[in-house]
This record gives structure tokens, sequence and C-alpha cells, in this order.
């Protein structure tokens, strides 16, 4: 069984895969090697680091993390509202597992080591996805183009392989799939799996089990993850871009992945959508 392309606003850039976790066949492909900005999406690359120094002992998960004051941000996340802001290391994980927390990203970031966390994409094989840069309230021509980027074809195998338990070993890859388990974000391509965005670590409407990390800009959807049911599983990777366009178009991007979206659901469940009575 493959899935079908929704249609695509032309004023949008995509670049998206679809793939069968359990043989890696590719149900569906756009553009899959076209790079797109990914926002925060790169945070698992920061998440692999740190759940590799946890697992061989370099970081103790009740270790404290430390914020540095040059590398303070807000939007994103909740550790910049919190009243007490001395996390331990594997909690502040949590929060950028759950709630792609900026503050929390930029404090792991300086404890692992920006180039350090630059190199783990490379060093995991992907040559046009990786995370860039601290995230920051302003991004000047003076710093990287974007925080993240990547490609349709580079995500969807990273969040296979996360699934298969190949990244680095299966435990620092079930590691980091425990953090992504608590995304609340499933107001994109995951809304169509309809499952409770505060409750889904174990398996939810339809079966389903979801590990997923999203990204958002003014500019930029991005839905990325490894989703299981009765009926099989799928890693699926989805980036929409519309820089330079004269309107703002999340509307249609969003409408593409929730399509896209509903395919999955189906093809993982195995099961027929209920639908309303009128």
């Amino acid at each position: 069984m493959s899935l079908q392309l929704p249609p695509f606003d032309p004023r949008i850039t995509f670049s998206l895969q679809v793939l069968d976790a359990a043989d890696g066949r590719v149900l569906v492909s756009h553009a899959p090697d076209t790079v797109c900005e990914t926002a925060s999406v790169g945070k698992v690359f920061l998440l692999i680091e740190v759940a590799r120094r946890l697992v061989e002992g370099e970081l103790a998960p009740d270790q404290r993390i430390e914020i540095p004051e040059e590398h303070r941000v807000a939007d994103s996340g909740l550790l910049y509202r919190m009243l007490d802001q001395r996390l331990t290391v594997w909690d502040a994980a949590l929060l950028v597992g759950a709630v792609s927390d900026n503050l929390a990203t930029n404090a792991l970031i300086a404890l692992c080591g920006l180039e350090v966390v630059q190199g783990m994409a490379p060093f995991l094989g992907y040559t046009d996805t990786s995370l860039l840069d601290y995230i920051r309230d302003e991004r000047t021509e003076d710093m990287p183009w974007t925080p993240s980027f990547g490609t349709g074809s580079e995500l969807s195998d990273l969040m296979r392989r996360l699934g298969a338990g190949e990244i680095l070993s299966p435990e620092i890859s079930a590691q980091v799939m425990e953090w992504l388990a608590a995304d609340t974000d499933t107001s994109m391509l995951a809304d169509s799996f309809l499952l409770d965005p505060l409750a889904h670590v174990e398996p939810e409407y339809q079966g389903m089990v979801l590990r997923h990390k999203t990204g958002s800009t003014s500019v930029a959807r991005i839905d990325v993850g490894h989703v299981s049911g009765p009926a099989g599983a799928v890693a699926y990777a989805v980036a929409a871009n519309w820089k330079g366009a004269s309107e703002d178009l999340r509307a249609p991007a969003v409408d593409a992945m929730r399509a896209i979206g509903e395919q999955i659901r189906a093809y993982v469940t195995g099961a027929e959508r209920a639908e309303a009575p009128w």
C-alpha cells in the first residue's frame, strides 16, 4: 500500500518522505532531498548527545544545568517562565522534548558544546540535516542562517533509526524516544492521529504510539516522527517553508500535513476514521 500526495500550495516549499518503519520502503515522498529550515527539529540531535552522555556516564541525570546569561531566551517553552530554574540535566532534556524549550535547549548546548552538537548529524551520516546554532531572540547576518535545517529523506531516516534502536545504541535511542514521547504539540501532521496531546506516552487512540518533534516559525511548519499501531509503523518527516511569500501560509501548509497524517493513521491502525453523523 502506498500513500498519496495531497494538493500542495505552489507558494510553499515542501520536503517530505514517509517510510514503512519495518522495512524502510518509501510510502510517499515529495522533493525529499530539498533542504528546508527546520526550526526546532534539530534539537533532536542535541537530545541524542545528551542521551549518549547519560548512558555512557559522562553526565549524571540529577546534575543541575547552568544557564549562561548570554544565551537566555524566551518564547518557546516553560523554563523562562519558571520561578525555580535549577533543573536537572534529565528534566531539561524532558522540557526540550515536551515543549521544545528554548532556554533548556541553550543550557544543554552550552553544557555539551556547540561544536560537539553540530557534529552529531554528520557523525550519523547526514549531510543536509543538522543543528547549527543556539536559539536566538534575534538572528543577525553574522550568525548561522537558521538554528537547524534538514531534508525529508534524512529526517524520516533519522526517525526510523531511532524507532529501531539504531542511533548509537538501543539504550540511547530509547532514551531520546522517551523524551519525545512527551511532545505536546500535535497541531500539525499528528493532529490527524486524534491523540490526547498531553497524554500519549502509552498506546492511545486506535492503539497508536507516537514519538515526534515539531518546529514552527512565522514562515515554517515541520513535523517529524515515528508512529506505530496495530497494523504497522511509519517514520515520517514533512517540512513546509514559505519564506518570501506575501502572506502567512500556515493554513494550507498544515492542511496538507493533516491530509498526509490521516493516511498514515489509516496505514498504521488499519481502521476507519469515525465520521461525524452530519
